[in-house]
């Protein structure tokens, strides 16, 4: 048997657990949220449940309550339903932050719940009606108390994911993985996009160009490693290529020049790792990326 579950905080992530939780085969019970029109279509959308007008009821009716508000919000609601006398007692408390651990929920703990946190590496969309599971194989993270991490496996293996355990003090640097893995890349593409245009390509041109080498390097990522993947001027010891780069970027787009030496200098790295490097060529290229 399937726990009860209340959400608190009905935004996009709040909404999609609550929805495909119930898919899913567990009771979803309650729902609350500062603004009741939120809670209201979550309940909707979910197709179970009733809509609270107070933590404390919300909170009655559950075994495990996702408090899935704001980052910013998570610690203050947890205090708020500590410090309710008994109301989290035996019952289990967690959250969906990536960034945060469960150790945000320590007020929760301490009145004789279990905490954990459960994070789907995935961007969510508002939920649209009909629409698939934006759990489907992707990989979720759970870590918190023996019992919060046991019941977090559980959905994430029913919502379809894949999931995997972390050490609750190894959260802080998941999350920066997961910030340079998505959103630094993003940065990354769009010095490249500059650089194009900067060579009088328009941005309409820019990018269908650069697609096809996108796409192929996170294939080669995945089928050899980041080693085997690397290719291009530092990989193979040109010195002389990237000091040309340097020289334009100077003249030309100067405020990218530092970016382009911090990547140059950990490029560097891995390809030393490949052992194909001689010597002149690394102390070249080191110097080039100092300066």
């Amino acid at each position: 048997m399937k726990p009860d579950i209340t959400i608190i905080g009905c935004g996009r992530v709040g909404t999609a657990l609550a929805v495909f939780l119930s898919r899913a085969g567990y009771p979803v019970t309650g729902f609350f949220s500062r603004h009741l029109e939120s809670a209201e279509k979550a309940a909707k959308a979910a197709g179970t449940g009733k809509v609270y007008d107070t933590l404390q009821g919300a909170v009655t009716v559950a075994d495990i309550v996702f408090i899935t508000t704001p980052d910013q919000l998570i610690e203050g609601v947890c205090e708020e339903l500590a410090a309710i006398e008994g109301l989290l007692d035996k019952r289990m408390v967690m959250h969906c932050s990536g960034a945060l651990s469960s150790e945000i929920l320590s007020a929760a703990r301490a009145c004789g719940a279990d905490v954990g946190s459960i994070h789907p590496l995935q961007s969510f969309a508002p939920y649209v009606p009909g629409q698939a599971s934006p759990f489907q194989g992707i990989h979720i993270s759970v870590e918190g108390s023996d019992r919060a991490v046991t019941a977090g496996k559980e959905m994430a293996v029913n919502l379809g994911g894949a999931c995997f355990t972390l050490p609750t003090h190894a959260k802080t640097l998941y999350h920066a993985s997961a910030v340079v893995a998505s959103n630094y890349l993003v940065t990354l593409e769009h010095f490249a996009l500059d650089l194009l245009k900067a060579a009088n390509l328009s941005e309409k041109e820019a990018y269908p160009i650069l697609e096809p080498l996108i796409t192929g390097t996170l294939n080669n990522i995945k089928n050899r490693g980041t080693q085997g993947a690397l290719t291009g001027p530092v990989a193979r010891g040109d010195a002389a290529v990237v000091a040309d780069h340097l020289g334009d970027l100077e003249k030309k787009m100067p405020e990218y020049v530092a970016l382009y030496k911090m990547m140059g200098k950990y490029t560097l790295k891995l390809a030393q790792k490949g052992g194909t490097l001689d010597k002149e060529a690394i102390q070249s290229l080191s110097k080039l990326f100092a300066q």
